[in-house]
């Protein structure tokens, strides 16, 4: 695939997983895939029109946001009801934030984001829209991407895993640091020094440069070589927790063990 200088646009992506991805390719997503429904047998308790599966809430997504430019989510937050599940810029946190067994801060978790906070990790709620480790807004956004595919590339756990092909699942950089040599309180890398050290660790070659480096582009690079040096490893396909009812509905995040 040819290097681009420009930045990737959503639209961009959603091309590039439809039409132009290299055979066999593992694509990590670094945001949510679904919201969470276990803990109250619902992604919006209270509400008569939720949807059963993560897929039926990627379609209600995708439709509410239907006229939101660059597969946006903008509609689908300040919905008159849905915004009621949503902690919004401007201290707007919604009467349903907390419903049920979310009585922390950082709001009601799946299954998979329990499981990372027992690793040490600190997940927050897809229900969070709100500061620098929200991952919330790109979450959504992701749906209307993944819906758009239309099946034509499997997401793994609502799909089964294929005998071969591309597949794509939901990461998370701070477990791919840890599989580095990292802590999940140190997972983030700075500087050329650490990343190569980390990619050793995970049996890549380095890469070159000096000094300082943007943690986005280290933590794409350590992830890319984790996603290489596990994709065979079967016990990161079967984690304990994942039933078929939470596959279905809340999804997991690879590497949640």
């Amino acid at each position: 695939m040819a290097r681009r200088d420009e930045p990737w646009s959503r639209t961009d992506i959603l091309s590039v997983l439809r039409e132009a991805l290299p055979p066999d390719t593992l694509v990590g997503l670094d945001l949510g895939i679904s919201l969470p429904f276990t803990d109250a047998g619902a992604f919006f308790p209270g509400w008569d029109n939720g949807p059963p599966d993560a897929r039926s809430l990627w379609r209600l997504v995708d439709d509410i946001c239907a006229d939101d430019p660059h597969l946006s989510a903008t509609s689908f937050v300040d919905h008159p009801e849905l915004s009621r599940y949503f902690r919004r810029h401007g201290g707007r946190e919604g009467d349903r934030f907390h419903f049920g067994e979310a009585l922390h801060a950082r709001g009601r978790f799946r299954a998979t984001e329990a499981r990372q906070a027992e690793m040490g990790c600190k997940p927050y709620s897809n229900f969070n829209l709100v500061g620098a480790a929200q991952v919330g807004k790109s979450s959504l956004t992701g749906m209307r991407v993944l819906h758009r595919l239309a099946g034509t590339v499997p997401v793994w756990p609502i799909d089964p895993l294929p005998r071969s092909g591309s597949i794509i699942v939901e990461i998370y950089t701070a477990l791919a640091a840890i599989a580095a040599g990292r802590t999940a309180a140190r997972s983030k890398v700075t500087d050329f020094d650490s990343l190569n050290t980390a990619l050793a660790n995970l049996g890549s070659p380095p890469v070159q440069g000096k000094g300082s480096i943007e943690d986005h582009a280290s933590d794409a690079l350590v992830t890319a070589a984790w996603l290489r040096s596990t994709r065979h490893c079967g016990d990161l396909w079967q984690p304990p927790g994942l039933t078929p009812e939470i596959a279905q509905t809340e999804g997991w995040t690879f590497g949640a063990t």
